[in-house]
């Protein structure tokens, strides 16, 4: 068997997905797990292609000066969560900002993207701030988080996203099933385990109550006032402790106008986290709330008394041509955008303002792209980093008419 090429190359660039970007003696740029810009390192070519090629880090040479030591001990161990520990965590910021502004130069054929004044924040604190974890058990019944790209689970060590007490002694869990574990508004736990979800699949049920109710109870606390949710522990709800408050004052303040529509559209709604912020945004809209997954649509949350409001249990694709039209839209669809239909049919209905929440910066680029092709530019961007030690962010854009 031919061993694979080594190679020593200098890292000058992140690439989208947490991997260092380096150009190989032929021209090729290669992407390489684990370096960072600044780093010169050697590597095993593990994939070659025409215009790229993959490889695995091996050893780092010069280690960068944004270089430091893992701040996460399930990460140093291998596991596939804090994929930036070893960046200062000042310097992260910066790495996301320019891997946004690439996927939009790639992607959306956005020019001049140095000059769109993206508004970035990193949401405090950067460790312990996981309020819900999802982790996959072993074979002894042992839960944690798993390896990069592998089915093999981490328990030797803890992870320092989760929240303090999250994931305090753990029992026993039936060997390959999948464990939710949530810390909520009340400091109450609620462990959750499923043998019915497949890893990358959405956890909609679960078979067993481990601890705590099952039933979480969370707040939004915005300029707007207060906001009480109740729903299963496996319904969506954002991770960080700070990002829900956060991206309601967002919604509020970057929707506020007046409209000529009475109707606004809660898109990806889950819970409704985000109907208060949008009524108060509108002065009073009747908001229209669209999500498919029963555990966050099955019952009226306390939030929405009050509110005219309307939950509608169906998949956005297939609900939106059915809607009133609306004055303002917010949509936070899933990692894998909204995606060019479903912008084709939104703008069809001519909203006077959409505000997109995109968790995925290739994703969020194309739906842009689909955004401009529909007749809409981006007004406002900013990049909220609600994951602190990972290559995940946030991105907000406002868009409105040309």
């Amino acid at each position: 068997m031919v061993e694979a090429p080594r190679v020593t190359v200098t890292v000058t660039r992140m690439a989208h997905g947490g991997e260092g970007i380096a150009q190989l003696d032929d021209g090729r740029v290669v992407f390489i797990a684990g370096a960072i810009p600044g780093d010169t390192v050697d590597a095993r070519i593990t994939k070659s292609k025409k215009r790229w090629a993959r490889a695995q880090l091996l050893e780092v040479r010069t280690p960068s000066e944004l270089r430091v030591a893992h701040t996460c001990p399930a990460s140093a161990a291998g596991a596939g969560c804090c994929d930036f520990s070893h960046i200062a965590a000042d310097a992260q910021l910066g790495l996301k900002l320019e891997i946004l502004r690439g996927q939009l130069r790639a992607l959306a054929q956005a020019e001049n993207t140095q000059d769109l004044g993206i508004e970035a924040v990193s949401l405090p604190p950067s460790t312990q701030w996981r309020t819900r974890v999802r982790l996959g058990v072993d074979g002894q019944g042992r839960a944690g988080m798993r390896k990069a790209r592998s089915t093999e689970v981490v328990t030797s060590a803890t992870c320092t996203q989760p929240v303090a007490g999250l994931m305090d002694s753990l029992p026993r869990f039936t060997p390959g099933s999948e464990v939710v574990a949530v810390m909520d508004s009340d400091g109450a736990r609620h462990i959750v385990q499923t043998t019915r979800a497949k890893r990358g699949t959405r956890v909609e049920h679960f078979d067993t109550v481990v601890e705590g109710s099952g039933e979480v109870t969370q707040r939004i606390e915005a300029g707007y006032g207060s906001s009480t949710f109740h729903f299963p522990a496996t319904a969506f709800w954002q991770a960080h402790t700070a990002a829900p408050n956060a991206y309601a004052n967002v919604i509020e303040q970057w929707g506020s106008g007046t409209y000529a529509s009475d109707v606004a559209w809660d898109l990806y709604g889950g819970v409704g986290a985000f109907v208060p912020a949008i009524q108060a945004a509108t002065g009073g809209a009747r908001v229209i709330s669209v999500d498919y997954s029963r555990a966050a649509t099955s019952r009226m949350q306390p939030a929405l008394d009050g509110i005219d409001v309307r939950v509608v249990a169906e998949r956005v694709e297939r609900g939106v041509d059915t809607l009133e039209a609306p004055g303002l839209v917010v949509l936070d669809p899933p990692r894998t955008g909204a995606g060019a239909q479903v912008v084709a049919a939104i703008a069809a209905k001519s909203p006077e303002r959409v505000i997109h929440i995109g968790c995925d910066p290739a994703t969020f680029a194309r739906d842009v792209a689909a955004w401009r092709e529909g007749g809409y530019e981006v007004k406002r961007l900013g990049l909220i980093d609600a994951f602190p030690n990972t290559h995940h962010f946030e991105t907000i854009a406002v868009l409105e008419p040309r």
